[in-house]
This record gives C-alpha cells, structure tokens and sequence, in this order.
C-alpha cells in the first residue's frame, strides 16, 4: 500500500505543539512528496509536520529524586514531634485583642460622587 499523496492545501490531521491536541491541519510546505510544515485550522500556527504523533507525557524524575537526596542529607526526619507547651500570654495582650474584635464594625465606603456647593463662584 502507497502513501497517501498530499497536495498544498489539503487537510491533515496532526498534534498542534500550541493547542496540545491531534487537531485538522493544512499543508503549507513540502519537499518532494512529503510533507514539511502545516498549519493549525484551530489556532492558526505553523509548525513543522510532526506525522500525527502525540509526544509522550512528561515524568517527574529527577529534579523531584534530586530534591529529595538534598533534603534527606540536610535534615534527618524527626520520627516524633516534640509537643509543644501551651504559653500563657499576658492579661494586657489578652485584653487588647478583645478590645480590637469588640471595637465598631467598619464603615463602608460608597462611591457615590458628592455633588459641588451650588452658588456663584
């Protein structure tokens, strides 16, 4: 069986770097019988012809395995957390943060434009 033979123009399906998708496109250059370059019917980018082949997913290696051999050297994991004491604040501080919260709600602002004193200038 012969590949099918691409004139300029035609449509083809192929995966759009700028879209992410497998997506119709049009030939805009060739070489010879194949195809070089197309043209997103979508988003309306060229790019080179990339034969309908979607890229694979990226992995997370190595920065994330890197990250983790850093951290392991700098600080070993604490396999018990040291409970923390509860301190008491002082009655001042106490106060002062009731009196904040019970102090008058906040006025709001309207943005209603005021009008100039009428009267001869």
């Amino acid at each position: 069986m012969t590949a099918p033979l691409f004139r300029l123009g035609d449509e083809i399906d192929d995966y759009c770097p700028r879209c992410k998708l497998l997506l119709n496109h049009a030939v805009a250059s060739m070489m010879g019988s194949t195809v070089v370059k197309v043209v997103c019917q979508t988003c309306h980018s060229e790019h080179p012809y990339k034969n309908a082949e979607v890229p694979p997913k990226k992995k997370s290696g190595p920065r994330a395995a890197l990250m983790d051999q850093v951290l392991a050297k700098v600080a070993p994991p604490n396999p018990e957390p040291e409970p923390e004491e509860k301190v008491s604040e002082p009655e001042e501080a106490a106060e002062s943060r009731k009196k904040k919260s019970s102090v008058t709600p906040a006025r709001y602002i309207t943005r209603h434009a005021t009008r100039p004193p009428r009267g001869k200038y």
